[in-house]
C-alpha cells in the first residue's frame, strides 16, 4: 500500500490513479492521519455491474424476515 500526503496527492494525481489502475491501495494522509483510501478501479466496459453481489457487504447474513409485520407487543408502547 502506497501512502502520500494531500497535496503530494494532488500533484501526482494521474500516477496514483495508474497503480489502483494496477491493483494497488493508496492511502491518503493530512498530517499523518488517514483521511480517505483509493482502492477500486472502475471496470473497463459498462461501469458496475448493479445487480452482482457488494463484496463486503455479500458477508451480511439476515435471518429473520425483514419484511415480516412487527406483533402487537413489539411496538413501542406509545404506538400501539
Amino acid at each position: 500500500m502506497t501512502s502520500v500526503n494531500v497535496r503530494e496527492a494532488k500533484t501526482r494525481l494521474s500516477g496514483l490513479l495508474k497503480l489502483v489502475e494496477k491493483g494497488e491501495c493508496v492511502l491518503i494522509c493530512r498530517d499523518g492521519a488517514p483521511v480517505a483510501e483509493l482502492r477500486t478501479p472502475v471496470p473497463a466496459k459498462g461501469g458496475f455491474d448493479r445487480l452482482a453481489p457488494h463484496p463486503e457487504l455479500s458477508r451480511i447474513e439476515i435471518r429473520y424476515d425483514p419484511t415480516e409485520p412487527l406483533q402487537r407487543d413489539e411496538w413501542p408502547e406509545e404506538c400501539r
